[in-house]
């Protein structure tokens, strides 16, 4: 399985909603304009507006660096602000790994599916 899928929980602190929600579509334009192995971009709100779960695929590892490399500022900014939590599904490279080691990511591997 080449393809890598991830979800990004982002629990915002306390009274940065509204900077935070100003990155999203700093966020998403970045992606359409730089990230063509993106699959699937999107974000998410709990109720109380704390907590924003972004549920991502990309079509490999590479696309997934090329991401990380293209967002990165942004992710930079985001993380000022809120915490994150990253769970990745798949095989990921052996360079995609090292890449987000520092973030604390959970990796699953690929088992079984359609």
């Amino acid at each position: 399985m080449k393809e890598i899928k991830a979800n990004a929980l982002f629990k915002i602190n306390e009274g940065k909603l509204e900077e935070f929600k100003r990155l999203i579509p700093l966020f998403i334009s970045a992606v359409k304009e730089k990230d063509p192995g993106t699959l699937n971009y999107d974000w998410f709100l709990n109720e109380e507006k704390m907590e924003c779960m972004v549920l991502e695929a990309y079509a490999d590892s590479d696309a997934v660096l090329a991401h990380v490399a293209n967002v990165g500022e942004l992710l930079q900014k985001s993380l000022e602000i809120a915490e994150i939590t990253l769970h990745v599904y798949g095989n990921p490279s052996d360079e995609l790994l090292k890449a987000i080691v520092g973030v604390g990511a959970k990796i699953y591997p690929y088992y079984s599916g359609l």
